[in-house]
């Protein structure tokens, strides 16, 4: 048996790799350096929750109840000599106008009526009448979760 004990290995430079790198690509890219690393995470602080905008119509109905809250609400006429106003009154006061949101409010209220009160009603002035002031409030209420619920 004849087995041979010494290898012919050839010396490989150790640039060979670098240099055939080279020659692959003569003009490679700088190399951007890393990124720092971010901070270790501390303890867990929950956001703020988001704000939440009052709309036009919700608003409006806020305002028209407060001012039924503070001046008194009335019955058979629009504006009571004391200052006192009916629900339309009202509406027309916290609006300043009739514009957009005065209309869709009163169209909101007018729904909560007739949810509450019937179908029958036809205009805010004859529900208003027909009715006692808690009955009011309540119709007031439900229309003003119903606006927030709705986003308007």
């Amino acid at each position: 048996m004849n087995t041979r004990t010494e290898a012919d290995f050839t010396h490989i430079d150790p640039d060979l790799y670098a240099k055939a790198f080279q020659l692959l690509d003569p003009t490679p890219e700088p190399i951007a350096p890393a990124a720092p690393a971010a901070p270790a995470p501390g303890p867990f602080t929950p956001a703020a929750p988001p704000v939440r905008l009052t709309g036009a119509v919700e608003k409006t109905l806020t305002d028209a109840l407060t001012f039924l809250d503070t001046h008194g609400w009335a019955k058979h006429r629009l504006i009571h000599p004391d200052g006192a106003r009916c629900s339309i009154g009202a509406l027309r006061a916290a609006a300043g106008a009739r514009n957009a949101a005065y209309c869709d409010a009163g169209n909101l209220l007018l729904d909560e009526a007739r949810r509450q009160h019937g179908k029958r009603w036809e205009s805010i002035p004859s529900w208003n009448d027909s009715h006692t002031g808690a009955q009011v409030r309540s119709v007031w209420e439900a229309a003003i979760r119903r606006a927030h619920h709705m986003n308007i």
